[in-house]
């Protein structure tokens, strides 16, 4: 019941790999494996090796579906945001660039945010997106 309510206001709650491999495994490139997944109500979002996916399922039915990615080796920066008394939920925004080339002198960059529950511990998905983010910052300044 918690994660029904925590997927109407808009709050991930963790799926098993297992689940998020048979479901969405058709959308993996080859050789590509799941790490650790998220759901709302009808929508998802992956972690992969390669890239984070989401999935989006549109419309009253969900038939129609928008597939997106960001590839990790795009994220620069990662904020975290702890959740606080009352309603507060726990907030993490991945910044990323879009630009094809990511080391030109145009860069065009993009955010988005993910919500998670009060109770959703968001420390351990954070460090392992910042390293990978640092990782980034290093190659791409070197």
């Amino acid at each position: 019941m918690a994660n029904i309510l925590g997927g109407l206001f808009g709050n991930y709650s963790e799926v098993s790999v297992q689940e998020l491999t048979s479901q969405y495994g058709g959308y993996l490139m080859p050789q590509e494996k799941i790490t650790m997944g998220f759901k709302l109500v009808r929508d998802s979002f992956i972690v992969t090796d390669e890239r984070l996916i989401f999935i989006d399922h549109q419309g009253v039915t969900g038939k129609k579906t928008r597939i997106a990615s960001i590839h990790l080796d795009s994220i620069y920066e990662v904020t975290m945001e702890t959740a606080g008394t009352g309603f507060d939920d726990s907030e993490l925004t991945i910044h990323y660039i879009t630009s094809p080339v990511y080391k030109a002198t145009n860069v065009q960059v993009s955010s988005y945010k993910f919500e998670f529950g009060k109770k959703f511990n968001l420390q351990p998905f954070y460090i392992a997106m910042l390293s990978i983010a640092h990782q980034n910052h290093k190659r791409l300044n070197a």
